[in-house]
C-alpha cells in the first residue's frame, strides 16, 4: 500500500512538472524574441483579458501527430494554440490565443482540432467567444490538413453568427485564408504596429503589380481602422486593447436568447439637457458634432464609437440610457454634411444587424441631407449599397426608435429608419425638415418657368422657396400628417428616450416563415 501511494505521489509530482513546463513556454529565448517585438505572451494575454484566476485551460497536453519534415523531431505541448475558459466581469468567456513562440503560431491539425472544439462548447454553452489572434497562418509543413482545419473555422463561425457575440483580436500577423475568420466575426480589434491583416503580403504584391510597401503600409492597424473598414477598433498597445474587449463584453448578452446587461445607473432618466439648444444650430447649413448631442443623451456621457475612423459621415456606438444598452446610428454633420454614402450604409447596414441579432434597441438621430450625388457612387453600387441599409432596418425586430433633429430629405430619410419602414416610434424636434429635398432645390424645379418669366428671377425664386418652407417643410407638417409621433422639446430628448424604451422592451415581433433572407450584397 505504501508503495501504490508513494507511485501516486510521484506521478502527481510528475504531472505538476509537465504543466509548469507548458506554462513556461518552450524556451526562455522564444519569450525574448516575443517581447522584442513589444508583444505578450499568450498566457499574459488571456490574463488581462479574463477575470483573475478564472481561466481554465483545455487541452494542455496536446501535441500533433505529424511526420516528416522535421516536425517529428518537435512535438511541443499545446502545439501552438491555448484554449479554455473563464469570465469577465462573472459571466462566462471562451477564449482561444495562438502562442507565436510555437511553430510561430501556424495552424496544423491538432491545433485547428483544438480551436473546433473551443468554438463547439462556445456554441453550445451559449458564450461569447474571442480569439487573440497571433499567428503566421497555415503549417505548410502539414499541407491540406491546416487548410482542412482553417475550413473547420470557417464553418464555425458563420454557425456561430448571430448566436453568440465573436471578437477576433488581432496581435500579430494574419495572413493569407486565416484573415477570413476573423472577418466572418463581430468585432475586430487591432493593434497599432504589431498586427497586420492581408491576403496577399508586400512581396507578392510587389511581383505582382510592382508596388512596393511595407506590411503596415499594406495591411496594418491604420489602414483596416481608417481605410478598408475591416477593424472596428484600433489602439496603441496590447493593454489598453484587452481593456476595450472587456468593456465590449460588458456591452453585449452571453448570446441571441438573452438580453444585454443592465445596471444601476445615477444618471437621472429626467435630466434635462439644456445645451442640447445651443450645440444643434437651426441652421441646416451649419455643421455641429453629433458625438457631442451623443452625450448628453446617454448615461454619464459614456458610449464606445464602433468604425470610429471609419466612414465619418455616419456614427455607431454602443451606450447605457438608463442602464439599459442601446445601440445609436446619428449621421454626423460635421463630416461630409451628414450625406449616406457606400462606406457608411455598409458600415450603418452590419451595425444594425448585429444589434438586431444580439437584442439591442436601436436609437436613429436623423440629420441627413441625402445620398452623396456622383459618378463614381452611382458606378460603385450605392443603390445596391443603400439597400444594405434598408434591408437591415426593415428586417431588425428589436425596438426602433428614429428622432429627426434637423433635416431628413429624400430617400435618405426613408432609409434612416424612417415610421415607414417600420420604426416602433419617431419624434423630431421643433428644426426638423423633412421633404423630398431642400427648398432650394424643390423650388428650382417645382417653380422653374415661374421663376424664368419674372422680371426679377432671383426674387422670384427667394419668393417660390419662402413659399415652399411654410406650405410643405414647417415642423409640424410630418406630425399632422402621422409620420412623427410627436414633436418634443429637445431638452427632453434623453427623458423622452428612454421611457419609450421601457415601453418598447417587452416587444414582441412575428416574422414571416422563411429560411433566411436574401439581403443585397
Amino acid at each position: 500500500m505504501p508503495s501504490v501511494t508513494a507511485d501516486a505521489r510521484g506521478r502527481v509530482a510528475e504531472l505538476h512538472e509537465i504543466r509548469a513546463s507548458v506554462h513556461a513556454g518552450p524556451s526562455a529565448r522564444a519569450t525574448e524574441a516575443q517581447r522584442a517585438k513589444g508583444k505578450l505572451t499568450a498566457r499574459e494575454r488571456i490574463d488581462l483579458l479574463l477575470d483573475p484566476g478564472s481561466f481554465r485551460e483545455m487541452e494542455p497536453l496536446r501535441r500533433h501527430r505529424a511526420t516528416g519534415f522535421g516536425l517529428e523531431a518537435k512535438k511541443p505541448y499545446t502545439d501552438g494554440v491555448i484554449t479554455g475558459w473563464g469570465t469577465v466581469h462573472g459571466r462566462t468567456v471562451f477564449v482561444y490565443a495562438h502562442d507565436f513562440r510555437i511553430f510561430g503560431g501556424a495552424l496544423g491539425e491538432a491545433h485547428a482540432q483544438k480551436i473546433h472544439k473551443i468554438m463547439d462548447k462556445a456554441i453550445a454553452a451559449g458564450a461569447p467567444l474571442v480569439s487573440l489572434n497571433d499567428g503566421a497562418g497555415a503549417r505548410i509543413q502539414e499541407g491540406v490538413s491546416a487548410l482542412a482545419g482553417y475550413g473547420g473555422i470557417f464553418q464555425r463561425n458563420t454557425r456561430a453568427s448571430g448566436v453568440i457575440p465573436q471578437i477576433s483580436v488581432m496581435l500579430g500577423p494574419c495572413a493569407g485564408g486565416a484573415a477570413y475568420s476573423p472577418a466572418l466575426t463581430d468585432f475586430v480589434f487591432m493593434v497599432r504596429e504589431t498586427s497586420q491583416m492581408f491576403i496577399t503580403g508586400p512581396d507578392v504584391v510587389k511581383a505582382v503589380t510592382g508596388e512596393d510597401i511595407t506590411q503596415n503600409g499594406l495591411g496594418g492597424a491604420d489602414v483596416h481602422a481608417g481605410t478598408s473598414g475591416v477593424s472596428h477598433f484600433v489602439y496603441d498597445d496590447e493593454e489598453s486593447c484587452l481593456e476595450e474587449v472587456r468593456y465590449l463584453l460588458s456591452m453585449l448578452p452571453q448570446n441571441n436568447r438573452e438580453n444585454p446587461p443592465s445596471t444601476e445607473s445615477a444618471d437621472p432618466v429626467e435630466r434635462r439637457s439644456e445645451t442640447l439648444l445651443d450645440l444643434v444650430p437651426a441652421d441646416g447649413n451649419r455643421p455641429y458634432d453629433m458625438r457631442a448631442v451623443i452625450e448628453e443623451l446617454v448615461d454619464d456621457g459614456e458610449f464606445l464609437e464602433v468604425h470610429e475612423r471609419w466612414a465619418t459621415n455616419i456614427i455607431c456606438a454602443l451606450s447605457r440610457m438608463g442602464g439599459e444598452v442601446v445601440g445609436i446610428v446619428a449621421n454626423q454633420p460635421q463630416s461630409l454634411a451628414g450625406v449616406l454614402d457606400i462606406e457608411a450604409s455598409e458600415k450603418a447596414a452590419r451595425f444594425v444587424q448585429m444589434c438586431d441579432a444580439f437584442n439591442i434597441p436601436i436609437v436613429t438621430l436623423l440629420d441627413v441631407p441625402g445620398f452623396l450625388p456622383g459618378v463614381d457612387q452611382e458606378h460603385g453600387g450605392i443603390i445596391r449599397h443603400g439597400a444594405k441599409l434598408l434591408y437591415a432596418y426593415c428586417n431588425a425586430t428589436v425596438p426602433r426608435i428614429s428622432i429627426v433633429l434637423r433635416k431628413a430629405y429624400g430617400g435618405a430619410y426613408i432609409v434612416m429608419d424612417s415610421q415607414s419602414i417600420g420604426a416602433d416610434l419617431t419624434y423630431a424636434w421643433p428644426t426638423n425638415e423633412i421633404a423630398v429635398m431642400g427648398a432650394e432645390g424643390a423650388a428650382n424645379v417645382i417653380f422653374r418657368r415661374q421663376i424664368a418669366a419674372a422680371e426679377d428671377p432671383e426674387a422670384m425664386r427667394q419668393k417660390m422657396v419662402k413659399e415652399y418652407k411654410a406650405e410643405l417643410m414647417h415642423p409640424y407638417y410630418a406630425a399632422e400628417r402621422g409620420l412623427v409621433d410627436d414633436v418634443i422639446d429637445p431638452t427632453e430628448t434623453r427623458e423622452v428616450l428612454i421611457r419609450s424604451l421601457v415601453m418598447l422592451r417587452t416587444k414582441h415581433a412575428d416574422l414571416p416563415s422563411r429560411k433566411h433572407g436574401n439581403p443585397p450584397q
